[in-house]
C-alpha cells in the first residue's frame, strides 16, 4: 500500500510525505479514501495535503463537458505552483455519465488529454453523495446543481469557494482564488 502510494505521488510529481505528516498535516476534509478512476486502485486524498485542491464533479455527455480542457489547462499552468485539480465523474445530473470507468477514463484522456487525478463514479448529491461532496456541500450550503460545479480547498484544508458550474476554468475570478490560494 506504502509502494502504491509512493508510486502514485512519483507520478503525478507530488513529494511523498512521510506517515507521520500524513496523520498529523492532513486537514480532516482530506482524511477520505477513494478509488482511481483508470485502476480502481484505493487512494487517500491525504496525498494532497498542503496543495490547492480544486474538486470538480464530472460528466462525459453534458454541455460543460469541453471544461475538462480548461480544466486540464489549469492543472498544467499551476500544478508546479501546488494545485491539483480532482475529478469526480457522477451519473447525478441527466444521466450524463452512463460509462463504465474504462469509458470514461479513456474519453478523457483520448478527447481532452486529461492528466489530472480522476476518481471512481459517485454520487455527489443528496443521502447517497460520496463523503468529500457531502462535507463541501455542508460547509459551503451549496451542492453541486448541476456537472461541473467546483470547490476551492487551500493549502490548510480551508474551502474557499464554491462555483457553479457556469463557471468556466479560465473564469477571472476562479483563477484570481486559485493564485491567492497558492500565494499563501
Amino acid at each position: 500500500m506504502i509502494l502504491r502510494l509512493v508510486l502514485s505521488l512519483l507520478l503525478f510529481g507530488v513529494a511523498a510525505p512521510s506517515l507521520a505528516q500524513q496523520s498529523s498535516a492532513c486537514p480532516s476534509i482530506l482524511d477520505q479514501r477513494f478509488n482511481r478512476l483508470q485502476d480502481d486502485a484505493s487512494q487517500h486524498l491525504c496525498q494532497y495535503a498542503g496543495r490547492v485542491v480544486l474538486v470538480v464533479n464530472t460528466a462525459s455527455y453534458c454541455g460543460f463537458t469541453g471544461q475538462y480542457e480548461g480544466l486540464e489547462a489549469l492543472y498544467a499552468k499551476y500544478n508546479p505552483r501546488g494545485l491539483v485539480v480532482l475529478g469526480f465523474p457522477s451519473n447525478d445530473f441527466g444521466q450524463q455519465e452512463p460509462g463504465s470507468s474504462k469509458q470514461i477514463a479513456d474519453f478523457c484522456f483520448n478527447t481532452y488529454g486529461v492528466k489530472f487525478p480522476m476518481f471512481a463514479k459517485s454520487s455527489v448529491v443528496g443521502k447517497d453523495a460520496n463523503p468529500l461532496h457531502a462535507q463541501l456541500a455542508k460547509i459551503t450550503g451549496t451542492p453541486p446543481k448541476w456537472n461541473f460545479h467546483k470547490y476551492l480547498i487551500d493549502r490548510s484544508g480551508k474551502v474557499v469557494g464554491s462555483y457553479g458550474s457556469r463557471t468556466a476554468p479560465d473564469d477571472r475570478k476562479l483563477v484570481g482564488d486559485i493564485e491567492r490560494a497558492l500565494a499563501q
